[in-house]
């Protein structure tokens, strides 16, 4: 890949339809903003309506006519993502940033009941992913990006106990749910290639990027001075969420990229975006099966559209 590739390094997007997952700020809001700066019609997933339509509008106003629409989803809500989803039925989607989150907060549970970081981390991104499936393969090039961190390397799966019941500990949390991320975007890809299909599953992490998911936990809990701390460290340490956000663009729209790879910054933490390295355990075939199959149980969502082979794309196929 280019060495320095930045933003000015992605092609035209018009005719693209984009959604990105917790687009209101962030890592989410510099990529929505960069797709829609090159044309790619792009939907921010959000949870809050009022901080999405403000995003919408900072957009809007950096680049006049920009394509952004607000989309209200919420992850850690399965109804949520059905109605999201059910948007797009008979629709045309290019592109999935799976990017929303939640980093190392107290013990909560998701509207479902699921532990609020696996649920929400995860299990709502792979239900978003499932129900919008058919709308991907409408695309004749469709890409799911899936944002993990390097924080994987410390993650560890048990299948008898995703939900952390046993004992919670809110740093285990994430870790585990940021490893899935990574388990999940690997099986997709081999799903995809095992079912003929176009679809490529790529994955990416910021590096050490400043955004406000690292203070969320601390002010959760009331802790001001560690949340303030947090701010300065990302102040002065972190880079931008806009630099952090380039291995998330590189993975959604380099021309040559392969389903399967993982990208981050060239210096883990920092810097432009290149191949990244991951734990084995997250090309572990076998633990993504599993928590591939404990993940439709828990969601109810499966991937039938993928084992069914390539939509017909010919001149009077439905579209």
């Amino acid at each position: 890949m280019t060495q320095r590739w930045g933003p000015t390094d992605i092609g035209d997007l018009h005719g693209r339809t984009a959604i990105v997952t917790g687009a209101n700020s962030g890592l989410g809001f510099e990529t929505a903003r960069a797709l829609a700066l090159h044309g790619a019609s792009v939907v921010l997933g959000c949870r809050n309506a009022d901080r999405a339509a403000e995003a919408q509008g900072r957009i809007r106003t950096e680049f006049p006519g920009a394509d952004v629409t607000v989309g209200p989803l919420d992850l850690a809500d399965l109804a949520s993502v059905q109605s999201f989803a059910s948007t797009y039925a008979g629709a045309r989607v290019d592109l999935l940033v799976n990017n929303a989150g939640v980093m190392a907060i107290p013990h909560r549970l998701t509207a479902d009941g699921f532990e609020m970081q696996f649920g929400t981390n995860h299990l709502g991104h792979f239900a978003l992913t499932g129900l919008l499936l058919p709308a991907l393969l409408r695309s004749p090039a469709p890409r799911v990006v899936t944002v993990s961190s390097f924080m994987h390397v410390f993650g560890t799966i048990d299948v008898t106990d995703l939900q952390h019941e046993r004992r919670y500990r809110r740093w285990g949390s994430y870790t585990q749910a940021k490893l899935a991320n990574l388990l999940f975007a690997f099986e997709l890809d081999r799903r995809a290639r095992s079912g003929r299909s176009a679809l490529l599953s790529l994955a990416a992490h910021p590096g050490f990027a400043a955004t406000n998911l690292q203070a969320t936990g601390p002010r959760m809990d009331g802790q001001v001075l560690v949340a303030r701390a947090i701010e300065v460290t990302n102040r002065f340490v972190a880079q931008s969420a806009a630099n952090g956000a380039l291995p998330v663009l590189y993975a959604a729209t380099a021309p040559r990229v392969h389903g399967g790879e993982f990208f981050g910054p060239h210096l883990w933490m920092w810097g432009h975006p290149t191949q990244a390295w991951c734990t084995p355990a997250a090309r572990n075939a076998e633990a993504a099966r599993r928590l591939w199959e404990a993940s439709e149980q828990l969601t109810g969502v499966t991937f039938d559209a993928l084992s069914a082979g390539p939509l017909d794309r010919s001149p009077g196929a439905a579209t």
